[in-house]
């Protein structure tokens, strides 16, 4: 009781030593920092008492030193393989360019670099129209996290992808500790293509911010793989959000663990349908980690398409938390989404809380959503044991499977910096049998239509 009152009244007094460290604003986003910095003083440190945060526990902020990042950034990184598909001119006949560039939130992360032929910087008329119309149409312009990057963040990666472009973009984070804010918006113009492979890691204690906009013109194309591998002590607070024009395509892989506290807010809104959303999901805990992801998916037009599955590894006393909310209003007919969440719990200490929803107007729809807690099985273990498989292979076997459904689907540069070895190496997990708890039948999916 005594920590937890001593943790209570530490929080309390968290944002304004923060920004009392805070610099002057400065560089591109003085602006909204300033604009930021005064909503932040205005808003209360999100609190488990709220029903959106209720299993979300943000004591270990209490306990970060959070000067800002002495993570160094000269635009291209120096140290990792090439980007797959270059070449010393960053690009080569068969694939599409691909740039990989640094992100600390302190410097310009396009200083000294030449783009490839597609990619332009977004100029500052054109940034004054589009920063923050991606946040306001997913309605998360004002949420705490968004406003405490808003209020850090003093540089910004702000690109254009051509019309009919088809680019490759690497965005590496590395090894920072302290406060790392992190700035993305992109834009897509009609029938625009890119992959983005995003890489967050943390080498101590801090908190990353991480706030990306994109905008999909008609028809084009985005394929999104995010792996984030943190540290006990280190904090992550994430949102994604995406506007898709008709004709577009979306598919998000977002891969995290190792974090004491992480939060990841996926934001799609479908603006006139007829678009496609893929979204993946895959978040490790062990400890006493806490990984919560919130995503939510808007319709507002008919004949769109959703396809989601969030998976969930919980060992030790670490705990996952997903709330999907997929929102059908009247004027999306003939939508077909689908929501599935598929947790496996490892200890009997582990706690997993699912809760798939689904908000249906329009009555001609086809959708669907399920969730399921499992172990281990015993009957799968057996079998591997009779074939000769120790018992901690055939345990790390099972659950390497369960993950792959999700790694297999990240763009091919961002699964090699997510092996499965280095995945559970992160969480620290325990080894040893599985909980004895039965496994439940798959929650029935429900359909409208």
């Amino acid at each position: 009781m005594g920590a937890s009152t001593v943790s209570a009244k530490t929080l309390a007094t968290w944002t304004g030593e923060l920004l009392a460290q805070l610099p002057a604003p400065s560089g591109p986003l003085a602006a909204v920092q300033g604009r930021g910095r005064e909503a932040l003083a205005a808003l209360p440190l999100p609190s488990r008492h709220q029903e959106a945060w209720r299993f979300t526990d943000l004591a270990l902020l209490a306990g970060l030193d959070l000067p800002p990042s002495g993570a160094q950034s000269s635009g291209i990184t120096p140290d990792g393989p090439a980007p797959e598909g270059t070449s010393p001119q960053g690009a080569c006949e068969d694939k599409p360019p691909t740039l990989r560039l640094q992100l600390d939130g302190r410097r310009d992360p396009l200083s000294g670099v030449v783009l490839p032929p597609g990619l332009t910087r977004l100029s500052d008329s054109e940034l004054v129209l589009a920063l923050g119309h991606t946040l306001a149409a997913t309605g998360c312009e004002q949420h705490w996290p968004v406003e405490l990057n808003h209020a850090c963040a003093s540089q910004l990666l702000a690109l254009r992808v051509s019309s009919r472009a088809q680019v490759s973009l690497e965005l590496v984070s590395d090894g920072a500790t302290g406060l790392r804010p992190l700035r993305v918006l992109l834009i897509l113009e009609e029938k625009a293509e890119l992959q983005l492979c995003q890489r967050l890691t943390a080498a101590g204690s801090g908190l990353t911010s991480l706030v990306l906009e994109a905008h999909l013109g008609r028809g084009a194309k985005l394929q999104h793989g995010l792996v984030a591998l943190g540290q006990p002590d280190g904090a992550l607070l994430a949102h994604l959000a995406m506007e898709q024009d008709p004709e577009s395509d979306v598919s998000l892989v977002a891969v995290s663990a190792g974090w004491g506290v992480s939060r990841l807010e996926p934001r799609v809104v479908q603006v006139d349908g007829s678009a496609t959303t893929t979204l993946r999901g895959l978040q490790v805990v062990a400890g006493d980690q806490i990984a919560d992801t919130h995503s939510h998916i808007a319709f507002g037009g008919p004949e769109g398409q959703l396809d989601q599955l969030h998976k969930a590894v919980a060992d030790g006393r670490g705990r996952s938390v997903f709330n999907g909310a997929v929102r059908v209003p009247r004027a999306a007919q003939r939508t077909n989404a689908a929501q599935l969440s598929r947790s496996l719990l490892l200890s009997d200490r582990a706690r997993i809380d699912t809760k798939p929803e689904l908000e249906i107007v329009a009555d001609d729809v086809r959708c669907a959503h399920g969730a399921t807690v499992s172990c281990l099985q015993q009957d799968e273990l057996f079998y591997l044991q009779s074939r000769g498989i120790a018992a901690e292979q055939a345990s790390a076997l099972l659950k390497r499977a369960f993950c792959e459904e999700v790694l297999r689907e990240l763009p091919a540069p961002a699964r090699l910096w997510c092996p499965f070895e280095r995945l559970l190496a992160a969480d620290g997990f325990e080894s040893g049998p599985a909980p004895a708890v039965e496994s439940g039948p798959e929650a029935p999916e429900g359909e409208a239509g």
